[in-house]
Protein backbone atom coordinates (compact mmCIF):
# COMPACT_ATOMS: atom_id res chain seq x y z
CA UNK A 1 0.00 0.00 0.00
CA UNK A 2 1.59 3.49 -1.13
CA UNK A 3 2.07 5.96 1.31
CA UNK A 4 -1.23 8.45 1.63
CA UNK A 5 1.45 11.08 0.87
CA UNK A 6 2.20 9.82 -1.97
CA UNK A 7 -1.20 8.86 -3.81
CA UNK A 8 -1.61 9.83 -7.15
CA UNK A 9 -4.81 10.95 -8.01
CA UNK A 10 -5.75 12.62 -11.46
CA UNK A 11 -8.46 14.66 -10.12
CA UNK A 12 -10.36 17.52 -12.58
CA UNK A 13 -13.41 19.29 -13.32
CA UNK A 14 -14.53 17.12 -16.52
CA UNK A 15 -17.91 16.56 -18.34
CA UNK A 16 -18.68 14.20 -21.07
CA UNK A 17 -16.50 15.17 -23.39
CA UNK A 18 -14.34 17.23 -21.52
CA UNK A 19 -11.87 18.07 -19.36
CA UNK A 20 -10.89 21.35 -18.12
CA UNK A 21 -7.17 22.13 -17.53
CA UNK A 22 -5.22 25.54 -16.59
CA UNK A 23 -1.94 27.29 -17.94
CA UNK A 24 -0.97 30.57 -16.56
CA UNK A 25 0.24 33.37 -19.09
CA UNK A 26 1.20 36.67 -19.61
CA UNK A 27 -1.34 38.87 -21.60
CA UNK A 28 0.99 38.73 -24.99
CA UNK A 29 0.44 34.75 -24.50
CA UNK A 30 -3.31 34.64 -23.42
CA UNK A 31 -4.80 37.72 -24.96
CA UNK A 32 -4.47 36.51 -28.75
CA UNK A 33 -5.38 32.70 -27.27
CA UNK A 34 -8.47 33.72 -26.19
CA UNK A 35 -9.26 36.10 -29.38
CA UNK A 36 -8.26 32.86 -31.28
CA UNK A 37 -10.16 30.08 -29.34
CA UNK A 38 -6.33 28.47 -29.40
CA UNK A 39 -2.59 29.37 -29.03
CA UNK A 40 -1.14 31.43 -31.46
CA UNK A 41 2.29 33.44 -31.78
CA UNK A 42 4.34 34.59 -29.73
CA UNK A 43 3.25 30.97 -28.12
CA UNK A 44 5.72 28.81 -28.91
CA UNK A 45 4.70 25.68 -30.06
CA UNK A 46 8.95 24.38 -29.82
CA UNK A 47 8.62 24.72 -26.27
CA UNK A 48 7.07 22.19 -24.14
CA UNK A 49 3.99 23.63 -22.68
CA UNK A 50 2.49 21.81 -19.19
CA UNK A 51 -1.06 21.79 -18.61
CA UNK A 52 -2.09 21.06 -14.66
CA UNK A 53 -6.17 19.45 -13.99
CA UNK A 54 -5.48 21.50 -10.45
CA UNK A 55 -7.05 24.79 -10.00
CA UNK A 56 -5.14 25.12 -6.86
CA UNK A 57 -1.81 23.80 -7.95
CA UNK A 58 -2.18 25.85 -10.52
CA UNK A 59 -2.44 29.10 -7.74
CA UNK A 60 0.47 27.46 -6.10
CA UNK A 61 2.16 27.54 -9.39
CA UNK A 62 1.60 31.44 -10.25
CA UNK A 63 1.73 32.79 -6.76
CA UNK A 64 -2.55 33.46 -7.48
CA UNK A 65 -2.08 34.93 -11.05
CA UNK A 66 0.84 37.46 -9.52
CA UNK A 67 4.13 35.99 -10.34
CA UNK A 68 5.88 37.34 -13.52
CA UNK A 69 4.93 36.00 -16.37
CA UNK A 70 1.69 34.06 -15.12
CA UNK A 71 -0.61 36.97 -14.58
CA UNK A 72 -3.04 35.71 -16.54
CA UNK A 73 -4.84 32.39 -15.76
CA UNK A 74 -6.58 30.30 -18.95
CA UNK A 75 -8.96 27.66 -18.40
CA UNK A 76 -8.79 25.12 -21.55
CA UNK A 77 -11.61 22.86 -21.80
CA UNK A 78 -10.27 19.79 -23.85
CA UNK A 79 -11.09 16.92 -25.90
CA UNK A 80 -10.98 13.58 -23.22
CA UNK A 81 -9.79 11.70 -25.72
CA UNK A 82 -7.06 14.13 -26.56
CA UNK A 83 -6.12 14.24 -22.97
CA UNK A 84 -6.29 10.32 -22.78
CA UNK A 85 -4.09 10.52 -26.02
CA UNK A 86 -1.47 12.77 -23.95
CA UNK A 87 -1.57 10.07 -20.94
CA UNK A 88 -0.81 7.52 -23.45
CA UNK A 89 1.73 8.47 -24.91
CA UNK A 90 3.49 10.10 -21.51
CA UNK A 91 6.96 9.19 -19.74
CA UNK A 92 7.13 9.43 -16.30
CA UNK A 93 9.71 12.15 -15.29
CA UNK A 94 11.12 9.96 -12.52
CA UNK A 95 12.09 6.25 -12.55
CA UNK A 96 9.50 4.24 -10.71
CA UNK A 97 10.08 0.49 -9.70
CA UNK A 98 6.91 -0.03 -9.66
CA UNK A 99 5.56 1.21 -12.94
CA UNK A 100 8.57 0.30 -14.86
CA UNK A 101 10.78 -2.94 -15.45
CA UNK A 102 14.00 -1.57 -14.76
CA UNK A 103 15.78 1.89 -15.64
CA UNK A 104 16.39 0.58 -19.51
CA UNK A 105 12.65 0.51 -20.39
CA UNK A 106 12.06 4.36 -18.62
CA UNK A 107 14.93 5.74 -20.21
CA UNK A 108 13.70 4.72 -23.49
CA UNK A 109 10.37 5.83 -22.67
CA UNK A 110 11.47 9.03 -21.47
CA UNK A 111 13.29 9.38 -25.22
CA UNK A 112 10.58 8.26 -27.29
CA UNK A 113 8.10 9.72 -26.08
CA UNK A 114 6.17 13.74 -26.60
CA UNK A 115 4.55 13.75 -23.06
CA UNK A 116 5.94 14.35 -19.48
CA UNK A 117 4.09 13.46 -16.53
CA UNK A 118 5.67 14.32 -12.80
CA UNK A 119 3.25 13.86 -9.31
CA UNK A 120 3.95 17.34 -7.42
CA UNK A 121 1.43 17.37 -3.88
CA UNK A 122 -1.73 19.12 -4.80
CA UNK A 123 -2.27 22.08 -2.60
CA UNK A 124 -5.13 23.41 -0.57
CA UNK A 125 -6.67 26.54 -0.01
CA UNK A 126 -3.77 27.84 1.53
CA UNK A 127 -1.74 26.60 -0.46
CA UNK A 128 -0.26 23.74 1.61
CA UNK A 129 0.69 20.60 0.34
CA UNK A 130 -2.40 18.00 0.50
CA UNK A 131 -1.87 14.06 1.32
CA UNK A 132 -2.19 13.09 -2.49
CA UNK A 133 -0.29 13.81 -5.49
CA UNK A 134 -1.69 15.84 -8.45
CA UNK A 135 -0.74 15.39 -12.45
CA UNK A 136 1.17 17.95 -14.32
CA UNK A 137 1.26 16.76 -17.78
CA UNK A 138 3.99 18.64 -20.53
CA UNK A 139 3.39 18.52 -24.13
CA UNK A 140 6.12 18.49 -26.73
CA UNK A 141 6.52 18.11 -30.19
CA UNK A 142 3.60 16.25 -31.79
CA UNK A 143 1.69 16.23 -28.76
CA UNK A 144 1.86 20.39 -28.55
CA UNK A 145 0.74 19.95 -32.46
CA UNK A 146 -2.14 18.06 -31.41
CA UNK A 147 -3.06 20.06 -28.35
CA UNK A 148 -3.09 23.67 -30.49
CA UNK A 149 -4.82 22.14 -33.92
CA UNK A 150 -7.35 19.65 -32.26
CA UNK A 151 -7.75 18.90 -28.91
CA UNK A 152 -9.01 22.41 -27.52
CA UNK A 153 -12.49 22.82 -27.33
CA UNK A 154 -12.41 26.31 -25.73
CA UNK A 155 -10.38 28.74 -23.53
CA UNK A 156 -11.79 31.18 -20.97
CA UNK A 157 -9.83 34.04 -18.98
CA UNK A 158 -10.14 33.11 -15.08
CA UNK A 159 -7.93 34.96 -13.55
CA UNK A 160 -10.74 37.29 -12.23
CA UNK A 161 -11.79 33.76 -9.96
CA UNK A 162 -8.38 33.28 -9.15
CA UNK A 163 -8.27 36.95 -7.50
CA UNK A 164 -11.90 36.76 -5.79
CA UNK A 165 -11.06 33.06 -4.93
CA UNK A 166 -7.42 34.44 -3.22
CA UNK A 167 -9.20 37.85 -1.72
CA UNK A 168 -11.72 35.23 0.09
CA UNK A 169 -8.85 33.37 1.33
CA UNK A 170 -6.95 36.27 2.88
CA UNK A 171 -10.03 37.85 4.11
CA UNK A 172 -10.39 34.42 6.27
CA UNK A 173 -14.32 33.55 4.49
CA UNK A 174 -13.30 30.41 3.87
CA UNK A 175 -16.40 28.87 3.13
CA UNK A 176 -17.05 31.64 0.13
CA UNK A 177 -13.38 30.81 -1.37
CA UNK A 178 -14.48 26.93 -1.36
CA UNK A 179 -17.73 27.59 -3.06
CA UNK A 180 -16.22 29.74 -5.83
CA UNK A 181 -13.21 27.00 -6.63
CA UNK A 182 -14.14 24.41 -9.89
CA UNK A 183 -15.57 21.15 -8.85
CA UNK A 184 -13.05 19.02 -9.16
CA UNK A 185 -12.91 14.99 -8.81
CA UNK A 186 -11.13 11.87 -9.67
CA UNK A 187 -10.80 11.18 -13.03
CA UNK A 188 -11.74 7.95 -14.38
CA UNK A 189 -8.58 6.67 -15.62
CA UNK A 190 -8.81 3.40 -17.60
CA UNK A 191 -6.82 0.98 -15.99
CA UNK A 192 -3.69 0.36 -18.69
CA UNK A 193 -3.18 4.64 -18.32
CA UNK A 194 -3.41 4.13 -14.58
CA UNK A 195 -0.80 1.54 -14.76
CA UNK A 196 1.57 3.76 -16.89
CA UNK A 197 0.84 6.51 -14.99
CA UNK A 198 1.00 4.59 -11.76
CA UNK A 199 -1.84 6.43 -11.08
CA UNK A 200 -4.11 5.51 -7.78
CA UNK A 201 -8.02 4.56 -8.50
Amino acid sequence: MRDASQRRIVRAEYADSTVAVYQAYPKEIAEPALRGGTFVAPFKRERMTWIKPSFLWMMYRSGWARKPNQERILRIDLDRAGFEWALAHAALSHFQPAVHEDRAQWRAEFAECPVRVQWDPDRSLHLEPQPWRAIQVGLSGEAVDRYVDDWIVDIADVTDLARSVHAAVLDGRTDEALRRLPTERSYPLPERLRRRLGADG
